[in-house]
């Protein structure tokens, strides 16, 4: 029987980022051999809450008691000593290492002489994977494990530590179902050890599998922890979504051409197990979102279309004629644009000026002569800060002082000024305050009406509900479902077959 004493109890907890609440008097906490489930949509703020607990952010306010100690948990090394590790969707194993390698990494032990012991790692190892009875060779190179076999290896690094509380953000997003059993009887081991687990995930079916209680936040807030025995889906899908909808997230119906040839169609596209056969049509002036769950092929399908990301086969027929796209070179020339999901890293230059991020695809297309006819390319600057309504002093202005939202408009004008015929947005939204939201929601269905095709990827339901005329659900790696928007009801309908349900 399990001790229902809290292992990790975090009170009141508040954080803010210029002037905008993340976190509002948020209370959790994890009993000793629990796996609790912490959920909510994007923006609610359980990545803030788990940083804070990992000590890469320091709350405003708020305490957090371990085994009823108050703790201070100023940074990472704080976190460790009081037994706290997080296994990050991102994978941080090096595949050209061993397992034992990678497992004490940087705490490697050493000889007499200061040189590697690799066989004294060797036979740590070797008994942590046996106590936590994993079958898997330390001597092995990590490279040559399936993903199922990573994501038990990062875990044990993680254990290695000395550590009681673990917490695991999306451990499921890209195994498949074996391997998720897998890890789910090992998640069972580590919770008949006593380890307290704090499991982070969209998946509601694997909450309701593994959970023991699960706590749900909105909008920074703390709006119910519930036993996972008393819970259901619906219930669930009602805490994480509120009353309704934001006003400004409200849905119009579009008038366009149905009857015209489509601006893009893809055929039988695939990628492995992780884009397989994916077939659409996508009409000038519509604009067609595409939902899933995170691992379901979304963001693989437009990088195959764009170029960026690899494909096995498919064809992308533009306008109908058939276009060879290797690159982003290729599928700008063909008049697609990509604005990515990660903007910081793909989409901009952060140490640049606004105008020269809105300049970078069009260059060609301002010389006179071999300069730069800097009268015109201020013009498109200008135009482009009126018309998107960023906030800048001017356009000279370094691109990393603005925020979040005003960074996104910027990627929109630089690939807007190229005038592409298909826009294809990867999380529009991600990281905007709700103002930024509604303002590139409005720009977004402008240049539906101007007759672009568009197609949006996004995780934020209300948002895709209020943009699409047409809704694709992914699931693992296929179309399962293919809405017009005038069919869903409320988010509820679309939350049910993004589930699978």
């Amino acid at each position: 029987m399990r001790v229902e004493q809290s292992m990790l109890s975090m009170r009141n907890i508040s954080k803010a980022f210029n002037g905008i609440t993340v976190l509002d008097s948020v209370d959790f906490s994890v009993k000793k051999g629990e796996v609790h489930a912490l959920m909510g949509g994007n923006g609610a703020g359980k990545s803030t809450l788990m940083k804070i607990l990992t000590g890469v952010y320091t709350a405003d306010q708020g305490e957090i008691y371990i085994d009823d100690q108050l703790v201070e948990i100023k940074n990472t090394d704080d976190a460790r000593k009081n037994y706290i590790s997080m296994i990050f969707q991102e994978f941080s194993l090096i595949p050209t290492l061993t397992v034992a390698q990678n497992i004490f990494l940087t705490r490697e032990d050493k000889t007499s002489i200061g040189l590697l012991n690799d066989k004294e790692c060797i036979a740590k190892t070797r008994k942590l994977l046996q106590d936590l009875e994993v079958d898997i060779d330390p001597n092995e190179l990590v490279g040559n494990l399936g993903v199922g076999y990573w994501q038990m290896t990062e875990i044990a690094k993680a254990l290695s530590q000395e550590t009681k509380i673990l917490v695991m953000d999306e451990p499921t997003a890209s195994l498949t179902k074996k391997e998720t059993e897998i890890l789910f009887s090992f998640i069972n081991q580590l919770k008949s050890k006593g380890y307290a687990i704090i499991y982070i995930s969209h998946r509601m079916d694997e909450i309701l599998e593994i959970c023991d209680r699960i706590t749900i936040l909105r909008d920074g807030k703390h709006v119910a922890t519930e036993d996972c025995k008393q819970i259901d889906l619906d219930m669930v899908i009602q805490h994480i979504v509120g009353s309704g909808m934001d006003k400004a997230f409200e849905w119009v119906e579009r008038d366009y051409d149905k009857n015209t040839a489509p601006v893009l169609e893809v055929k039988n596209l695939s990628l492995g197990s992780k884009v397989q056969d994916v077939s659409f049509n996508l009409f000038p002036g519509e604009i067609v979102g595409i939902a899933g769950l995170m691992g379901s092929g979304r963001t693989e399908t437009v990088s195959a279309i764009f170029g960026t990301g690899p494909k096995d086969s498919g064809d992308i027929i533009v306008k109908g004629e058939k276009k060879t796209i290797k690159n982003a070179s290729d599928a700008v020339k063909a008049g697609l644009a990509l604005i990515p999901e990660d903007r910081r890293v793909q989409g901009l230059v952060l140490e640049h000026s606004v105008k020269e991020n809105i300049m970078l695809p069009i260059l060609s297309k301002m010389q006179k002569g071999l300069l730069i006819d800097d009268k015109k390319a201020n013009k498109v600057a200008n135009d482009f800060v009126k018309k998107l309504n960023i906030k800048t002093d001017d356009i000279y202005k370094t691109t990393n002082l603005l925020s979040g939202g005003n960074q996104q408009k910027i990627v929109l004008a630089k690939w807007l000024a190229n005038d592409p015929s298909v826009l294809m947005l990867d999380e529009p939204t991600i990281g905007v305050d709700i103002g930024a939201k509604t303002e590139i929601v409005d720009v977004i269905r402008e240049l539906a009406d101007s007759g672009k095709a568009i197609l949006v990827i996004s995780s934020e339901l209300p948002e895709l509900l209020a943009l699409s005329d047409r809704v694709l659900v992914m699931h693992e790696g296929r179309i399962v479902k293919e809405l017009q928007r005038r069919e869903i009801n409320t988010e509820e309908e679309l939350q049910h077959a993004i589930q699978g349900f």
